[in-house]
């Protein structure tokens, strides 16, 4: 028996060879299934809505998805399919870029950067990383990169997760615990999931609990911040802000987000690197040899 895997590009399906003896790969761009049955779908980076509405009518074994986030994808799934997530792709990719929008805001490199193409010499005394104390929202894998990375900087960490607990000699603090550490930080960095639970997590009343001149990152999803409180608190000078992710998203250009003071925005990238398509590969890889071995696979979010 014949173990059927489609890909939704032709370069995704060359690098995934040489196969293992049973194994066949097809190209599939969401036209016309090839098969009553696939095994393993691995779905697009982007846009993945049309290739599961395809699926309504395939017996499907395992979706995968190239992406670690899939809020709002149960609802695009058909019923009874399973939909494994992109863990261990993302995380160090976009741990990297929550430092760099962190210290590039600290460090107005942002601002150095418009200096430079002026030709403007501009010395200013800003703010470190070092000796900050650093709530990082969301302790799971991205978090734990997260955090990972920026301990080496000699700043204060405060992981906050859904439940306290102690985990590997650190102790994470509770959600519930949130309004009263607000206070005593000077960096928020979120990299929370979307969803119901966590929209509009960060609203105005946490914004105001912040000291003025806080920072807040964000690499998770947009929604975990009220955007109309982030515009008043970052207008009023109080609040500085580095987002890769937005809401609405993509930002309209006319959106009073662009262009405030300490604001930086990038266009949500955070797992778009050089290192993102070697993981998919190395992931989808492995599913492989889960499904071949009669294995669970891994990464189950849907359906499990």
């Amino acid at each position: 028996m014949t173990l059927l895997v489609t890909v939704p590009s032709a370069d995704l399906a060359e690098s995934l060879r040489p196969l293992p003896d049973g194994v066949r790969v097809e190209v599939w761009d969401a036209g016309d299934p090839p098969a009553e049955r696939i095994d393993l779908v691995v779905v697009p980076y982007m846009n993945m809505g049309a290739f599961l509405r395809r699926l309504a009518d395939v017996e499907v074994g395992l979706v995968q998805s190239q992406t670690i986030g899939y809020d709002g994808m149960k609802d695009l799934l058909p019923a009874g399919l399973r939909l494994a997530n992109a863990t261990t792709v993302h995380e160090t990719s976009t741990a990297e870029l929550a430092v760099a929008l962190t210290l590039a805001v600290q460090r107005h490199i942002d601002e150095f950067a418009v200096d430079g193409r002026r030709g403007t010499w501009a010395p200013v005394e800003v703010e470190s990383l070092a000796d900050r104390r650093v709530l990082v929202l969301g302790y799971g894998g991205v978090g734990k990169a997260i955090a990972a990375r920026l301990a080496p900087f000699e700043v204060e960490l405060v992981p906050v997760a859904s439940r306290a607990r102690d985990e590997d000699g650190v102790h994470v603090h509770g959600i519930d615990e949130l309004a009263d550490l607000l206070p005593t930080v000077d960096i928020v960095v979120a990299s929370l999931p979307g969803g119901e639970k966590t929209t509009g997590l960060i609203g105005d009343s946490e914004l105001s609990a912040l000291p003025d001149g806080a920072l807040v990152v964000n690499v998770g999803r947009g929604t975990l911040i009220d955007t109309d409180a982030l515009v008043a608190h970052a207008k009023a000078g109080r609040i500085r802000a580095a987002l890769d992710v937005t809401d609405p998203e993509p930002l309209p250009e006319d959106h009073p987000l662009w262009g405030l003071p300490g604001v930086l925005i990038s266009p949500h990238v955070g797992g778009a690197t050089s290192a993102m398509h070697p993981r998919v590969v190395a992931l989808i890889r492995r599913q492989i040899d889960h499904l071949l071995a009669g294995e669970e696979p891994e990464n189950i979010v849907i359906g499990g």
